[in-house]
C-alpha cells in the first residue's frame, strides 16, 4: 500500500539536509511552525528511538513520529501559540530530556542590528559570546558570533558530542551575526564553534572571539563564564582616580610577567589570589604607583609572553578564573596601586582555533599578505578598514576598563600599526590612497579607541609603545594627535643604556647620549621604560650591561637608576631589576629572589624603594614631568668629568638638584651653580652605605652661598662620590 505524504509533513530533502548538517535555515524548519493552519513540531535528536513532547508546564503534546533513523522526529500538536518545548527521549540505553532550542525566539534585537551595522555598538561584550541567562521562562546560555560568509555555524561541545548538526545557529542576515539560545547550559560549559565556510568546507573548530573564559593551554575550548557580578570594594579608589591628571601625578610602574615573577615551590604558577597576596603588597611596599602586566589575555604559547593572544576577552586560565583576576585588581586598588595591561591590537597568531580565516575567509585579517601578514612575528594583521573588526577591538579595550576596573592600557607595537611598510622591503607593501606609507585606517582606529576610553572611563589612561618619531602620539585627537595619554620614550632608553654600557674612561666621548633626551623630552608625555625587552634575547640583565668589576657594576646601576628617577618623565622598571637580577629574564622560571640575601642586591632594592618614595613625596620630581618649566640644565657640558647636574621644579615647591658623576673618580670641592643660597639636604645619595655603596658624601647636606656676577645667584661645593647620583633638596626656612 502506498503511503501518501500529508500536507504538514516535511519534505524528505529538508529532513536529509538537517540530518547531514546542511540545512540553510534550521530555525525556519525545526521547532514549532504553523503549516497549513496547524502547528507542527520538528526535532533532531540523535540517538533517540522514541521522543515525546511537553510544554514547560509539563502539558503532554504527544509522541513524535520518527521520520529518519538519524534521529529526526515530527508531529502535529495541539497548541495555541509558539512557546518553548521540552522533549523526553528514550533508547535502549536510557532516557533523557532535551529542550528545543528552535522553539525560542532571537535574543538580539533590532537596535543591536542597527548599532552593529553602523559599527557603533559599544557593548558588544554584553551581546556577543556566551551569556548565561533566563530567557522565555527557562535558564540557559545565549551564544552569538560574527561569521558573515559562513554557510553554517554551530555551537559544539561535550553537551552535544561536538556534533555540529545538533545546534546550528540562527543567521541574522543583516549583519552576519549568528545566534542561538540553548536551554539548560550554564556556567562551566565547554564550547567552540563549528563553521562551514562559503566553499562548503568545515573549518577547524574555532574558539569564541568574545569568550570571557578559556580552557588551560594546551586545550583551547571556550568556557561559559559565571554570570554572577563581581562585588568590587574599590569605589573610593575609582572616585579619586577620576580626578587625577596623570601628567602631573607620580607614576612609577612595576612591569611584571605574572608567570615568572615568582613560582610555587613545585615550579607551578601562582594563582591570581596568591599574586594578590604576594605581588600586590610587595609592589606597594616598594613605593610603586602601578603594576603593569605583560598581556594576560588568553594565549596558547608561553614563550610569546602573551603577545600572541587568541582570546582577547579572557584572562588567561594559567592563574585562575576571571573572578580571580578581578580579586587581584581589587586588592591592588585597596593597596593604592593601579593596574595597567599590555594590550595587543597590532596582530594575532594564526593558530587554527583562533581568528585566522575565521569563517573560511580572511575575516579579521587582510587577505593580501602585503597588508595582512607580519613578517617579523609570523602573525596576521587586523583589517582596520572593516568596521566590525574595529568594533571587536574597541569593545575589547572598553571591556577591560569597565569589567575589570583596569587603570590603563599600554598598546603594544603601535609603530607596526602606523606604517604600512613596517619591516617590509619595496614591493612588499601596499601604499595608502594617497601613495604614502601611513596606515590611515589604523590611525583612525587608534584615535577612536583613545577617544572612547577617555570619554567613558575618566581617570584611566592609554600608553603607546611607539618607537618612531610619529608626531603627536600623546596629543589630543581634537588637536590632531593620536590621543594617547603617554608614549614610551624608546630613545631615552636606547641612548642612556648605550652610554652606561661603555667603559667609564670612554664616556666623555659620548656625553651627549645622556643629554640628548632633553632636546625632545617635552615633545610628548613620556614614560621612561627599562622594560622586559632590554633584558632578554641575549641582551643580559641591566646589571650585566654595566662595565667594571662587581663593585663598579652595582655603583653604575645605582647611579643610573637615580639619574632616571631624577629625569623628566614617568618611570617604568621591569621586575627583577629592582634588586639587580644577574641573569637575563627567562619566562619559564622564577626571579632569583635568593639574591636579596646579598647586601649589594638588597642595596639596589632599598634604593628603588627610596627613589619611589622621593619621587612621590617631592612635587618637583613629578608635577612637571611632561612640561619644560619643570626642568633646567645646570651643568650639561662637563664631558671630561662625565658630570651632569640639573634642576627639577614645580610651582610652590622646593626645587631638587640632581647631580650625577659617571666616573669612578670621586670629586671633592666640585662647584655647582645653585638657584638660591641656603641649605640643600642630601635626599638621595646612591653611594650611601644603606645602598651598599662606599658611604661617602656631603654629611647629609651642603650650604649654597650667594655669589655675584654669575649666571646663577648661588654656588655650592660638593663632594661627588664615585659612580653616583645625588638628589639635593632645598630646605625652606
Amino acid at each position: 500500500m502506498r503511503v501518501t505524504k500529508e500536507d504538514w509533513q516535511a519534505d524528505v530533502r529538508e529532513v536529509e539536509a538537517v540530518v547531514s548538517g546542511r540545512h540553510p535555515n534550521p530555525f525556519g524548519f525545526l521547532g514549532l511552525h504553523e503549516v497549513n493552519g496547524q502547528w507542527v513540531l520538528r526535532a533532531f535528536v540523535p540517538h533517540a528511538e522514541m521522543l515525546s513532547a511537553f510544554t514547560l508546564d509539563d502539558t503532554a503534546l504527544g509522541h513524535m513520529i520518527p521520520r529518519h533513523p538519524g534521529g529526526f522526529f515530527e508531529a502535529k500538536v495541539s497548541i495555541s501559540k509558539r512557546q518553548p518545548i521540552r522533549y523526553h527521549a528514550k533508547n535502549a540505553g536510557g532516557e533523557w530530556d532535551v529542550y528545543d532550542a528552535y522553539s525560542f525566539g532571537p535574543v538580539l534585537g533590532p537596535m543591536d542590528d542597527y548599532y552593529m551595522g553602523e559599527g557603533n555598538h559599544l557593548r558588544l561584550f554584553d551581546k556577543l559570546g556566551a551569556h548565561e541567562m533566563e530567557f522565555e521562562g527557562i535558564h540557559g546560555t545565549h551564544f552569538a558570533v560574527w561569521a558573515p560568509n559562513a554557510q553554517r555555524v554551530s555551537v559544539v561541545g561535550p553537551f552535544n558530542e561536538w556534533d555540529g548538526r545538533r545546534n546550528p545557529m540562527r543567521n541574522r542576515f543583516e549583519n552576519g551575526i549568528w545566534e542561538v539560545f540553548i536551554p539548560v547550559l550554564g556556567t562551566g560549559t565547554l564550547y567552540k564553534y563549528e563553521i562551514v565556510g562559503p566553499d562548503g568546507v568545515t573549518q577547524p573548530l574555532k574558539a569564541d572571539p568574545f569568550a570571557r573564559q578559556s580552557e588551560m593551554r594546551p586545550k583551547t575550548a571556550s568556557i561559559v563564564p559565571d554570570p554572577t557580578p563581581f562585588t568590587w570594594t574599590d569605589e573610593k579608589y575609582l572616585e579619586e582616580r577620576a580626578t587625577r591628571d596623570w601628567r602631573r601625578t607620580p607614576m612609577s610602574i612595576y612591569e611584571v610577567h605574572l608567570g615568572s615573577w615568582r613560582r610555587r615551590p613545585d615550579g607551578g604558577f601562582l594563582s591570581y589570589d596568591q599574586l594578590a597576596e604576594q605581588l600586590v603588597p610587595y609592589a606597594a611596599d616598594m613605593g610603586y604607583t602601578h603594576i603593569e602586566l605583560l598581556p594576560i589575555s588568553e594565549h596558547p604559547y608561553d614563550p610569546s609572553w602573551g603577545y600572541q593572544p587568541t582570546g582577547l576577552y579572557a584572562p588567561t586560565a594559567r592563574f585562575g578564573d576571571p573572578a580571580g583576576f578581578a580579586r587581584f585588581v581589587d586588592a591592588a586598588h585597596e593597596a593604592g596601586l593601579g593596574v595597567i595591561l599590555d594590550w595587543v591590537p597590532a596582530h594575532f597568531p594564526t593558530d587554527a582555533h583562533g581568528l585566522s580565516n575565521f569563517d573560511g575567509t580572511a575575516l579579521y585579517e587582510h587577505a593580501d599578505p602585503r597588508q595582512g601578514f607580519h613578517p617579523d612575528w609570523n602573525t596576521a594583521i587586523y583589517n582596520f578598514g572593516r568596521k566590525e573588526v574595529v568594533s571587536f577591538l574597541l569593545n575589547n579595550a572598553l571591556y577591560w576598563l569597565e569589567k575589570f576596573h583596569i587603570d590603563g592600557l599600554r598598546v603594544d607595537a603601535v609603530a607596526s600599526m602606523l606604517y604600512l611598510d613596517y619591516s617590509r622591503q619595496q614591493g612588499e607593501w601596499v601604499p595608502n590612497k594617497f601613495g604614502g606609507n601611513e596606515n590611515l585606517e589604523a590611525v583612525e582606529f587608534l584615535r577612536r579607541v583613545n577617544t572612547e576610553a577617555y570619554r567613558l572611563h575618566p581617570g584611566t589612561f592609554m600608553i603607546a609603545e611607539e618607537s618612531t618619531s610619529w608626531p603627536g602620539v600623546s596629543k589630543p585627537v581634537d588637536a590632531g594627535g593620536l590621543g594617547f595619554g603617554f608614549k614610551w620614550n624608546m630613545g631615552f632608553m636606547n641612548d642612556t643604556l648605550r652610554f652606561m654600557s661603555r667603559e667609564t674612561i670612554h664616556r666623555k666621548y659620548h656625553h651627549s647620549d645622556m643629554t640628548f633626551g632633553t632636546v625632545y623630552a617635552f615633545s610628548e608625555n613620556f614614560v621612561l621604560p627599562l622594560s622586559h625587552d632590554e633584558v632578554v634575547h641575549g641582551k643580559g640583565s641591566l646589571l650585566e650591561k654595566m662595565p667594571g668589576d662587581d663593585w663598579q657594576k652595582f655603583a653604575n646601576l645605582r647611579a643610573y637608576f637615580a639619574f632616571m628617577w631624577g629625569h623628566p618623565g614617568k618611570k617604568l622598571l621591569f621586575m627583577g631589576q629592582e634588586f639587580a637580577q644577574r641573569d637575563e629574564w627567562a619566562e619559564a622560571k622564577s626571579l632569583d629572589w635568593y639574591l636579596l640575601d646579598a647586601g649589594m642586591h638588597e642595596g639596589i632594592r632599598r634604593l628603588i624603594s627610596d627613589l619611589n618614595l622621593a619621587y612621590r613625596e617631592l612635587p618637583a620630581l613629578h608635577e612637571r614631568d611632561c612640561e619644560p618649566e619643570g626642568f633646567e640644565w645646570v651643568i650639561g657640558n662637563d664631558h671630561g668629568n662625565s658630570v651632569l647636574a640639573w634642576l627639577r621644579k614645580a610651582p610652590g615647591s622646593d626645587p631638587i638638584m640632581v647631580v650625577s658623576n659617571f666616573t669612578p673618580v670621586p670629586r671633592s670641592g666640585y662647584k655647582i651653580p645653585m638657584p638660591m643660597a641656603g641649605k640643600w639636604v642630601e635626599r638621595i645619595n646612591t653611594d650611601a652605605g644603606w645602598y651598599a655603596g662606599s658611604n661617602t658624601g656631603n654629611q647629609g647636606a651642603v650650604v649654597a652661598k650667594a655669589v655675584e656676577g654669575q649666571h646663577w645667584p648661588a654656588e655650592a661645593e660638593l663632594y661627588l662620590p664615585p659612580l653616583s647620583t645625588l638628589f639635593l633638596k632645598f630646605e625652606s626656612v
